[in-house]
């Protein structure tokens, strides 16, 4: 058995729009722009169609401010946590050293795309920390920067999915004890890592460009940041989210936004 199947994931943790605003616009919004009595008809359902079809979609808006974000983040149970990814997703994951971009397959694993997906886009993945990174192996992040949010979701378990790729170099994998206890944490294959396969590791997507950033994250924690004390403190991850990695591990790598195209 490798070092990482008996020791590494022992220290591994379970783990709405804003009104528009019109401006100083005096036109009465009835007939904003024209006199013609079907302008404003028209300009309704041109307005209407974007909504109408991500309706059709299934997909439910995303967030668009700070505080919109942080209470959806904290109301696990709400119905934008049901939408369904598109069968294919591109991400930008926007690092402190460079940009890094990953392609999500729902036919790999439809769960787990569900949960990256859902999460990106109400940005909980903005502003966190690659807090275990072990250079040739794997760069692991998901922790949320805000410990409220992280704690949270370290209790959002995930149904499992079946493993239908292999857990090669530049794939994106849910960390866990077992299947049935994904959460958010994930990480990148740096290596092709075929011991995960027979574990029960199902990818969820790959990176298709920038694997050199994934590379180039910093290393030189290893396994401190999940470490029992004196070592480390793995509790103080979620309970101290950024504020802890910062001040005991200020050389942990950012991610700074997520994007979802």
């Amino acid at each position: 058995m490798s070092t990482f199947d008996a020791t590494a994931w022992r220290f591994h943790l379970k783990s709405l729009a804003l009104p528009g605003s019109h401006g100083s616009d005096p036109t009465p919004k009835r007939f904003a722009r024209s006199s013609s009595p079907g302008f404003s008809q028209q300009a309704s359902r041109a307005q209407a169609l974007p909504r109408l079809r991500r309706a059709a979609a299934g997909v439910a808006p995303a967030p668009t401010s700070p505080a919109q974000r942080r209470a959806l983040l904290l109301a696990p149970t709400h119905s934008f946590w049901s939408t369904r990814a598109p069968d294919s997703v591109t991400a930008d994951i926007e690092t402190s050293r460079g940009t890094i971009t990953i392609e999500l397959l729902r036919e790999w694993a439809p769960r787990g795309v569900d949960r990256f997906y859902n999460l990106a886009r109400a940005g909980y993945f903005d502003d966190s920390r690659f807090y275990r990174v072990v250079y040739g192996f794997v760069a692991q992040f998901g922790i949320a920067g805000d410990p409220a949010i992280a704690r949270l979701w370290s209790q959002q378990k995930l149904r499992p999915d079946s493993a239908r790729v292999p857990n090669a170099r530049g794939t994106i994998t849910y960390a866990q004890f077992k299947p049935t206890d994904r959460t958010t944490n994930l990480f990148i294959n740096l290596h092709d890592n075929p011991s995960l396969d027979s574990l029960g590791f199902a990818p969820i997507g790959r990176v298709v460009q920038g694997i050199e950033v994934a590379d180039s994250l910093y290393s030189g924690y290893g396994e401190l940041t999940m470490a029992d004390p004196p070592l480390g403190d793995g509790k103080r991850l979620y309970r101290e989210s950024n504020k802890y990695m910062d001040a005991e591990y200020p050389k942990l790598d950012r991610i700074r936004k997520v994007t979802i195209h």
